[in-house]
């Protein structure tokens, strides 16, 4: 059976963003609610129009390099930071300033360790 993406590809390079937000303020093993969820907002409000685009990978995107490079236990953002219907509350100008000055710098290059981790899956799951 074949799978096919139907989310557009981000056009954020999460690969290259700087985590240490969220990683120095979100820390085990208890991982404070409060803490966890304003580094959380802190970190992806500049990106909240591309995150919260459901026809794009932004948002799994955005947490898979989050959880990589924070190591958190699964679930531990969406279970412990509760926003309204739109999300996570951001001040208007962190998301326009913040993704304004981030725009300049977008790639879309695909990084050669997620294409070869995802190859290696591939050929795993076709053994199985």
């Amino acid at each position: 059976m074949l799978c096919f993406n139907i989310y557009a590809a981000c056009p954020i390079s999460f690969e290259f963003q700087n985590y240490t937000v969220v990683t120095t303020q979100c820390r085990g093993p208890q991982y404070p609610a409060k803490q966890c969820c304003e580094a959380l907002a802190q970190f992806a409000c500049p990106y909240s129009d591309y995150v919260n685009d459901l026809t794009t990978d932004c948002a799994s995107t955005m947490f898979s390099y989050i959880n990589l490079h924070g190591k958190y236990p699964p679930g531990l953002f969406a279970s412990e930071c509760n926003g309204d219907k739109n999300g996570l509350p951001c001040p208007d100008s962190a998301q326009s300033e913040s993704a304004n000055a981030n725009n300049s710098h977008m790639s879309c290059r695909l990084s050669p360790i997620l294409m070869i981790a995802t190859a290696i899956m591939g050929i795993l799951l076709l053994l199985l």
